[in-house]
């Protein structure tokens, strides 16, 4: 299969272009250095993209978005984020739609924000949209893959748990702090965390890319949700250290604003049922197992 990535340098797409060209799949990158000798190149906010209609390409994955975790959220970041998913999803699902030689499938990010706050509320595709920054963020930023699936590809919005690699996102983030004895759970520690391994999410979109019976809204998660209080422990057993430092809300909110309430304190328990019911086979299910795996 021929397939086309963008966001091919970030965690998820270097992990996911390793894995698929292991399975004798022929990765395509669409890179944002314009170049006439490159097939194929964009520059999102400037609205700029050059896609080769002369090679065949069977997929499209678009992981391109900048990162909601580095820095707090200043009224300028916050449209940064939003501007970097919505509008280059949207000028890429326009390309598409647009096309002679239509890619058979594109699978679209997105996240689980979108079911917001859910406490100790289990949701799954079926569920309505929650609300908040990040709510809003996935809702527009599936809307704007639409043109595509009205063009008749078939289109899948991925709704991303909290990825866990020791190669970067949540996981790279706390293991100094935990190494050095200083973890602690994060507010209350009821919080659910929605987690998937890196190992899952490659093989998700795997089975997402080979699934033709598969559309619109899928859950990447494990179907093992957790509080912080248990990630918390968890992590601290795996790697043989204390768990005694928590981080209070309030010191929180203090420290990283906004985004504590959105990213830190707000529970997401979410199930996979989509992947559930197509049949899945998952790889990481037990949190204890997946971190001794990954460290």
């Amino acid at each position: 299969m021929n397939i086309l990535i963008t966001g091919s340098s970030g965690l998820v797409g270097t992990h996911l272009s390793d894995f698929l060209l292991a399975k004798g799949h022929h990765i395509y990158r669409m890179l944002r250095s314009a170049s006439d000798d490159q097939p194929f190149y964009w520059l999102p906010a400037k609205g700029v993209i050059k896609y080769d209609d002369s090679i065949t390409i069977d997929a499209v994955i678009n992981l391109a978005g900048e990162s909601i975790a580095d820095g707090r959220w200043s009224e300028e970041r916050k449209k940064r984020i939003l501007e970097s998913r919505v509008s280059g999803t949207r000028l890429l699902a326009e390309t598409l739609a647009k096309l002679q030689n239509k890619p058979k499938v594109f699978i679209s990010g997105s996240a689980i924000g979108f079911y917001g706050e859910t406490g100790r509320r289990i949701v799954d595709e079926d569920s309505m949209q929650g609300a908040g920054y990040l709510a809003e963020i996935a809702e527009l930023w599936e809307k704007a893959a639409q043109p595509a699936e009205d063009a008749g590809i078939r289109t899948v919005n991925i709704r991303t748990g909290v990825v866990l690699s020791p190669n970067g996102g949540m996981l790279q983030k706390l293991l100094l702090p935990f190494k050095m004895g200083l973890g602690g759970i994060v507010g209350n520690g009821q919080q659910y965390i929605s987690w998937v391994s890196i190992n899952d999410m490659a093989g998700m979109i795997q089975f997402l890319l080979e699934t033709d019976s598969i559309s619109g809204a899928v859950n990447l998660v494990s179907t093992q949700p957790v509080t912080n209080y248990t990630f918390t422990k968890t992590l601290g057993s795996v790697l043989n250290r204390p768990t005694i430092f928590p981080l209070p809300a309030r010191v929180a909110r203090l420290v990283f604003g906004e985004m504590a309430d959105a990213l830190l304190l707000s529970s997401a328990r979410v199930q996979p049922k989509r992947l559930l019911e197509a049949g899945y086979d998952f790889i990481d299910t037990d949190l204890e197992m997946t971190l001794r795996s990954l460290l």
